[in-house]
Protein backbone atom coordinates (compact mmCIF):
# COMPACT_ATOMS: atom_id res chain seq x y z
CA UNK A 1 0.00 0.00 0.00
CA UNK A 2 1.42 3.22 -0.89
CA UNK A 3 2.71 5.13 2.23
CA UNK A 4 1.20 8.45 3.59
CA UNK A 5 1.47 11.68 3.01
CA UNK A 6 4.71 13.50 4.33
CA UNK A 7 4.63 17.34 3.05
CA UNK A 8 6.82 19.44 5.11
CA UNK A 9 6.98 23.15 5.02
CA UNK A 10 7.45 26.56 7.62
CA UNK A 11 4.11 27.06 8.86
CA UNK A 12 1.88 23.84 7.32
CA UNK A 13 -0.34 22.80 10.16
CA UNK A 14 -1.56 19.12 10.40
CA UNK A 15 -4.08 16.66 12.02
CA UNK A 16 -2.14 14.32 13.41
CA UNK A 17 -4.07 10.82 14.58
CA UNK A 18 -2.10 7.36 15.55
CA UNK A 19 -4.13 4.67 17.74
CA UNK A 20 -2.48 1.80 20.15
CA UNK A 21 -0.90 -1.17 18.01
CA UNK A 22 -4.12 -3.64 17.76
CA UNK A 23 -5.85 -1.23 18.79
CA UNK A 24 -4.60 -1.51 22.64
CA UNK A 25 -6.10 1.17 25.20
CA UNK A 26 -2.08 2.23 25.51
CA UNK A 27 -3.68 5.50 27.39
CA UNK A 28 -6.00 3.28 29.83
CA UNK A 29 -4.37 5.20 33.08
CA UNK A 30 -4.16 8.29 34.00
CA UNK A 31 -0.27 8.01 34.59
CA UNK A 32 -0.11 7.20 30.61
CA UNK A 33 -1.71 9.79 29.83
CA UNK A 34 0.17 12.11 31.64
CA UNK A 35 3.16 10.67 30.45
CA UNK A 36 2.32 11.13 27.04
CA UNK A 37 1.11 15.13 27.49
CA UNK A 38 4.62 15.42 28.82
CA UNK A 39 6.26 14.32 26.42
CA UNK A 40 3.96 16.24 23.83
CA UNK A 41 4.91 19.58 25.31
CA UNK A 42 8.43 18.59 25.54
CA UNK A 43 8.34 17.68 21.29
CA UNK A 44 6.75 21.34 21.29
CA UNK A 45 9.43 22.85 23.04
CA UNK A 46 12.13 21.28 21.37
CA UNK A 47 10.33 21.50 17.78
CA UNK A 48 9.05 24.71 18.34
CA UNK A 49 5.27 23.68 17.35
CA UNK A 50 2.27 25.71 17.99
CA UNK A 51 -0.15 23.49 18.84
CA UNK A 52 -4.10 24.76 18.80
CA UNK A 53 -5.65 21.10 20.07
CA UNK A 54 -5.20 17.67 21.63
CA UNK A 55 -6.74 14.94 23.19
CA UNK A 56 -5.87 11.65 24.59
CA UNK A 57 -8.52 8.70 24.38
CA UNK A 58 -7.80 5.13 25.88
CA UNK A 59 -6.47 3.95 22.47
CA UNK A 60 -5.21 7.29 20.69
CA UNK A 61 -4.83 10.69 19.81
CA UNK A 62 -5.40 13.67 18.01
CA UNK A 63 -3.73 16.81 17.75
CA UNK A 64 -3.87 20.55 15.73
CA UNK A 65 -0.47 21.30 14.96
CA UNK A 66 1.49 24.16 13.26
CA UNK A 67 4.95 23.64 12.60
CA UNK A 68 6.78 27.29 12.02
CA UNK A 69 10.15 24.89 10.88
CA UNK A 70 8.73 22.72 8.75
CA UNK A 71 9.82 19.94 10.78
CA UNK A 72 6.88 17.58 11.58
CA UNK A 73 8.32 14.32 10.77
CA UNK A 74 11.46 15.07 13.22
CA UNK A 75 9.24 16.37 15.88
CA UNK A 76 7.14 13.32 15.39
CA UNK A 77 9.94 10.77 15.57
CA UNK A 78 11.17 11.60 18.74
CA UNK A 79 7.40 11.88 19.99
CA UNK A 80 6.34 8.81 19.52
CA UNK A 81 9.98 6.82 20.03
CA UNK A 82 10.56 8.71 23.26
CA UNK A 83 7.06 7.97 24.82
CA UNK A 84 7.40 4.23 23.58
CA UNK A 85 10.65 3.78 25.03
CA UNK A 86 9.27 5.46 28.56
CA UNK A 87 5.99 3.31 28.30
CA UNK A 88 7.73 0.27 27.79
CA UNK A 89 10.53 0.72 30.46
CA UNK A 90 7.91 1.40 33.24
CA UNK A 91 6.62 -1.86 32.12
CA UNK A 92 9.00 -3.68 31.66
CA UNK A 93 7.61 -4.40 27.57
CA UNK A 94 9.46 -4.52 24.75
CA UNK A 95 8.02 -4.04 20.93
CA UNK A 96 5.67 -1.72 19.03
CA UNK A 97 3.30 0.29 20.79
CA UNK A 98 1.79 2.58 18.28
CA UNK A 99 -0.28 1.17 15.13
CA UNK A 100 2.37 1.63 12.37
CA UNK A 101 2.84 5.28 11.34
CA UNK A 102 1.12 8.63 12.38
CA UNK A 103 -1.61 9.98 9.84
CA UNK A 104 -0.91 13.52 9.26
CA UNK A 105 -3.60 15.35 7.70
CA UNK A 106 -2.43 18.66 5.91
CA UNK A 107 -4.97 21.49 6.97
CA UNK A 108 -5.97 24.73 6.00
CA UNK A 109 -5.52 28.09 8.25
CA UNK A 110 -8.94 29.08 9.35
CA UNK A 111 -12.14 27.42 9.16
CA UNK A 112 -10.59 24.26 8.15
CA UNK A 113 -8.07 24.18 11.08
CA UNK A 114 -10.81 25.68 13.87
CA UNK A 115 -13.24 22.75 12.59
CA UNK A 116 -10.19 20.30 13.17
CA UNK A 117 -9.95 22.27 16.56
CA UNK A 118 -13.58 21.17 17.52
CA UNK A 119 -13.81 18.00 16.65
CA UNK A 120 -10.61 17.30 18.80
CA UNK A 121 -12.54 18.63 21.70
CA UNK A 122 -15.69 16.32 21.32
CA UNK A 123 -13.92 13.24 20.93
CA UNK A 124 -14.81 12.29 24.55
CA UNK A 125 -18.53 13.01 23.89
CA UNK A 126 -18.79 11.42 20.72
CA UNK A 127 -17.06 8.30 22.35
CA UNK A 128 -19.54 8.68 25.46
CA UNK A 129 -17.20 9.06 28.15
CA UNK A 130 -18.93 12.14 29.04
CA UNK A 131 -21.75 14.65 28.02
CA UNK A 132 -20.67 18.22 26.87
CA UNK A 133 -22.02 19.97 29.80
CA UNK A 134 -19.00 17.93 31.55
CA UNK A 135 -16.78 18.35 28.87
CA UNK A 136 -14.02 20.62 31.45
CA UNK A 137 -13.54 17.32 33.58
CA UNK A 138 -11.81 15.68 30.53
CA UNK A 139 -8.24 16.16 31.81
CA UNK A 140 -6.00 15.07 28.76
CA UNK A 141 -7.55 17.68 26.62
CA UNK A 142 -6.59 21.09 25.30
CA UNK A 143 -10.29 22.07 26.34
CA UNK A 144 -9.43 21.42 30.45
CA UNK A 145 -7.01 24.42 29.51
CA UNK A 146 -9.89 26.79 28.17
CA UNK A 147 -10.48 28.28 31.87
CA UNK A 148 -6.78 27.25 33.33
CA UNK A 149 -4.79 30.13 31.31
CA UNK A 150 -2.43 30.51 34.08
CA UNK A 151 -1.70 26.65 33.23
CA UNK A 152 -1.37 26.85 29.80
CA UNK A 153 2.35 26.34 28.13
CA UNK A 154 3.07 29.24 25.77
CA UNK A 155 2.82 26.94 22.60
CA UNK A 156 -1.02 26.08 22.93
CA UNK A 157 -2.91 29.01 21.33
CA UNK A 158 -6.51 28.11 21.95
CA UNK A 159 -7.26 31.71 20.26
CA UNK A 160 -7.92 29.20 17.15
CA UNK A 161 -10.41 27.52 18.02
CA UNK A 162 -12.06 30.50 19.99
CA UNK A 163 -12.12 32.63 16.58
CA UNK A 164 -13.52 29.98 14.83
CA UNK A 165 -16.43 29.79 16.66
CA UNK A 166 -17.50 33.42 16.58
CA UNK A 167 -14.24 35.69 17.38
CA UNK A 168 -14.36 34.80 21.04
CA UNK A 169 -12.82 36.63 23.40
CA UNK A 170 -10.10 34.19 25.50
CA UNK A 171 -12.30 35.50 28.81
CA UNK A 172 -15.24 33.87 30.43
CA UNK A 173 -17.52 35.29 28.68
CA UNK A 174 -15.93 33.58 25.71
CA UNK A 175 -15.42 29.95 27.35
CA UNK A 176 -19.10 30.40 28.08
CA UNK A 177 -19.86 31.14 24.42
CA UNK A 178 -17.69 28.26 23.75
CA UNK A 179 -19.09 26.17 25.78
CA UNK A 180 -22.43 26.62 23.89
CA UNK A 181 -21.27 26.32 20.49
CA UNK A 182 -19.63 22.99 21.36
CA UNK A 183 -23.19 21.91 22.42
CA UNK A 184 -24.67 23.05 19.82
CA UNK A 185 -21.95 20.90 17.30
CA UNK A 186 -22.44 17.99 19.32
CA UNK A 187 -26.08 17.77 18.59
CA UNK A 188 -26.11 19.45 15.09
CA UNK A 189 -23.19 20.83 13.92
CA UNK A 190 -20.76 19.16 11.09
CA UNK A 191 -17.91 17.79 14.06
CA UNK A 192 -20.80 16.39 15.93
CA UNK A 193 -22.70 13.10 15.63
CA UNK A 194 -23.44 13.83 11.72
CA UNK A 195 -21.76 11.83 9.27
CA UNK A 196 -19.62 14.59 8.07
CA UNK A 197 -17.40 15.08 10.92
CA UNK A 198 -15.88 11.53 9.55
CA UNK A 199 -13.79 13.88 6.55
CA UNK A 200 -12.16 15.65 9.42
CA UNK A 201 -9.80 12.69 9.73
CA UNK A 202 -9.96 10.92 6.21
CA UNK A 203 -7.65 11.77 2.81
CA UNK A 204 -4.43 14.17 2.54
CA UNK A 205 -5.54 17.29 2.82
CA UNK A 206 -8.25 19.67 4.38
CA UNK A 207 -9.48 22.98 3.30
CA UNK A 208 -10.68 24.43 0.24
CA UNK A 209 -10.61 23.65 -3.31
CA UNK A 210 -7.87 26.20 -3.79
CA UNK A 211 -5.95 25.26 -0.88
CA UNK A 212 -5.18 21.64 -2.46
CA UNK A 213 -4.57 22.81 -5.57
CA UNK A 214 -1.64 25.38 -4.22
CA UNK A 215 -0.02 22.62 -2.12
CA UNK A 216 0.03 21.07 -5.85
CA UNK A 217 1.12 23.64 -7.36
CA UNK A 218 3.57 25.05 -5.28
CA UNK A 219 5.37 22.15 -4.03
CA UNK A 220 5.37 20.34 -6.76
CA UNK A 221 3.70 17.42 -6.24
CA UNK A 222 4.47 14.01 -8.17
CA UNK A 223 1.09 11.95 -7.93
CA UNK A 224 3.20 9.03 -8.82
CA UNK A 225 5.52 9.25 -6.00
CA UNK A 226 5.06 6.79 -2.95
CA UNK A 227 4.45 9.77 -0.57
CA UNK A 228 0.67 9.73 -1.63
CA UNK A 229 -1.95 7.18 -0.16
CA UNK A 230 -4.28 6.22 -2.69
CA UNK A 231 -7.13 8.68 -1.63
CA UNK A 232 -4.68 11.59 -1.84
CA UNK A 233 -3.43 10.45 -4.92
CA UNK A 234 -6.44 10.67 -6.53
CA UNK A 235 -7.35 13.61 -5.35
CA UNK A 236 -4.14 15.10 -6.40
CA UNK A 237 -4.31 14.20 -9.92
CA UNK A 238 -7.26 15.65 -9.88
CA UNK A 239 -6.29 19.00 -8.93
CA UNK A 240 -3.33 18.42 -11.59
CA UNK A 241 -5.94 17.91 -13.91
CA UNK A 242 -7.70 20.92 -13.07
CA UNK A 243 -4.71 23.72 -13.54
CA UNK A 244 -3.89 22.04 -16.23
CA UNK A 245 -7.42 22.73 -17.92
CA UNK A 246 -6.97 26.44 -16.66
CA UNK A 247 -4.02 26.92 -17.99
CA UNK A 248 -5.69 25.74 -21.29
CA UNK A 249 -8.74 27.99 -20.87
CA UNK A 250 -6.45 31.04 -20.07
CA UNK A 251 -4.42 30.23 -23.25
CA UNK A 252 -7.71 29.81 -25.92
CA UNK A 253 -9.26 33.14 -24.13
CA UNK A 254 -12.16 31.01 -22.57
CA UNK A 255 -13.42 30.47 -19.72
CA UNK A 256 -15.60 27.48 -17.57
CA UNK A 257 -18.73 29.38 -18.01
CA UNK A 258 -18.94 29.52 -21.81
CA UNK A 259 -17.77 25.50 -21.66
CA UNK A 260 -21.51 25.10 -20.51
CA UNK A 261 -22.56 27.21 -23.54
CA UNK A 262 -21.28 26.18 -26.58
CA UNK A 263 -22.29 22.85 -28.19
CA UNK A 264 -20.80 19.50 -27.34
CA UNK A 265 -18.20 19.73 -30.05
CA UNK A 266 -17.26 23.08 -29.76
CA UNK A 267 -13.91 22.95 -31.65
CA UNK A 268 -12.18 24.53 -28.71
CA UNK A 269 -13.78 22.19 -26.51
CA UNK A 270 -12.32 19.13 -28.31
CA UNK A 271 -8.82 20.41 -28.75
CA UNK A 272 -8.31 20.88 -24.97
CA UNK A 273 -9.92 17.67 -24.23
CA UNK A 274 -7.22 16.11 -27.00
CA UNK A 275 -4.61 18.27 -25.41
CA UNK A 276 -5.65 17.22 -21.94
CA UNK A 277 -5.64 13.28 -23.08
CA UNK A 278 -1.71 14.05 -24.40
CA UNK A 279 -0.20 15.26 -21.15
CA UNK A 280 -2.55 14.22 -18.24
CA UNK A 281 -4.30 11.01 -16.95
CA UNK A 282 -7.23 13.24 -17.21
CA UNK A 283 -10.56 10.71 -18.07
CA UNK A 284 -12.91 11.12 -20.54
CA UNK A 285 -15.64 11.12 -18.03
CA UNK A 286 -13.88 13.92 -16.01
CA UNK A 287 -13.37 16.32 -19.30
CA UNK A 288 -16.92 15.76 -20.06
CA UNK A 289 -18.02 16.91 -17.07
CA UNK A 290 -15.60 20.06 -17.09
CA UNK A 291 -15.85 21.09 -20.54
CA UNK A 292 -19.50 19.73 -20.82
CA UNK A 293 -18.93 17.41 -23.91
CA UNK A 294 -22.06 14.82 -23.04
CA UNK A 295 -20.58 11.58 -22.78
CA UNK A 296 -17.52 9.51 -22.17
CA UNK A 297 -17.68 7.85 -25.38
CA UNK A 298 -18.66 11.25 -26.94
CA UNK A 299 -15.32 12.78 -25.81
CA UNK A 300 -13.31 9.77 -26.99
CA UNK A 301 -15.14 9.65 -30.48
CA UNK A 302 -14.51 13.80 -31.04
CA UNK A 303 -10.92 13.32 -29.78
CA UNK A 304 -10.30 10.49 -31.84
CA UNK A 305 -11.66 12.24 -34.88
CA UNK A 306 -9.46 15.03 -34.26
CA UNK A 307 -6.05 13.03 -34.26
CA UNK A 308 -7.33 10.96 -37.67
CA UNK A 309 -8.73 14.07 -39.80
CA UNK A 310 -7.46 16.90 -38.27
CA UNK A 311 -10.29 19.54 -38.97
CA UNK A 312 -11.13 22.95 -37.69
CA UNK A 313 -9.98 21.90 -33.93
CA UNK A 314 -6.50 21.35 -34.92
CA UNK A 315 -6.17 25.09 -35.19
CA UNK A 316 -6.51 25.36 -31.33
CA UNK A 317 -4.51 22.59 -30.64
CA UNK A 318 -1.78 23.94 -32.10
CA UNK A 319 -2.24 27.26 -29.76
CA UNK A 320 -2.19 25.26 -26.85
CA UNK A 321 0.97 23.32 -28.11
CA UNK A 322 2.85 25.74 -29.61
CA UNK A 323 5.98 26.95 -27.40
CA UNK A 324 6.69 30.59 -25.75
CA UNK A 325 8.35 32.83 -28.31
CA UNK A 326 11.93 33.93 -26.64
Amino acid sequence: MPRQLRLEYPGACYHVINRGNYRADIFKTEGAKAAFEGCLFEACEKSGWVLHAFVLMSNHYHLALETPEGNLVTGMQWLQATFANRFNKLRGERGHLFQGRYKALLVDRGEALGLVGHYIHLNPVRARVLPTAQLDEYRYSSYWYLRRRGQRPAFLRLETVLESAGELADAPAGWKSYDDYLSWQAETGPVGKSKAYVSLSKGWALGTAEFKAGLVRDHGMAAKSRAWEAQGAHEIRQDQWLLELQRCLAKLGRDADEAKLERKSAPWKVAIACHMKQRTQASNRWLCEMLHMGTPVGVSQLVGRLRRDGGPAAECLDQLTEKPKT
